[in-house]
């Protein structure tokens, strides 16, 4: 179910900068079949919303550097408020922790770490215990290869369910 306000056009305007990033008044409008000056409207609308977070580039990382990624699930001994809010601010300053996600089940986080090496991703973790965050386990899961890394389907995912007939 789509957003209030958003129409089938806003749709295609998020998933055109989402697969393409920033682009020219005309070439989005070509690409969501609008004339420029509404296209772009739109677009300033949807910024102004707080719908695009951002714009970045699908870097070659393995082409820059050699870089060890980690995948790492924390739980925490206590899980009141301010304990998840202790951890996440002090995960939130870590620039070697590119994602962390709040998850249900039997673990709180599951954290992406990229770091230079597996000594320095050892030196990370070891800093975290040492913060007293009351990390109670951790697992590691040592990344080998990406196999895919892909943007939701926006279309997809705001498309009305089908109902039974």
């Amino acid at each position: 179910m789509s957003r209030p306000g958003l129409d089938a056009t806003d749709i295609r305007i998020l998933a055109a900068v989402q697969q393409h990033g920033q682009l020219s008044k005309a070439r989005l409008a070509e690409l969501v079949n609008l004339s420029p000056t509404p296209c772009w409207a739109r677009l300033t609308r949807l910024r102004e919303a707080g719908l695009i977070r951002g714009y970045r580039a699908d870097i070659a990382l393995e082409r820059i550097a050699n870089v060890t990624q980690v995948v790492v699930t924390v739980s925490l001994a206590q899980h009141r408020k301010v304990d998840f809010d202790r951890f996440e601010s002090h995960i939130a300053a870590l620039p070697e922790i590119t994602e962390c996600i709040a998850t249900g089940g039997g673990m709180d986080y599951v954290l992406k770490v990229i770091t230079q090496s597996l000594t320095a991703f050892q030196a990370l973790m070891e800093s975290l215990l040492e913060a007293d965050l009351g990390i109670q386990r951790y697992m590691t899961y040592i990344v080998t290869r990406q196999v895919k890394a892909a943007q939701p389907d926006l279309k997809a995912l705001t498309r009305a369910p089908a109902h039974p007939a």
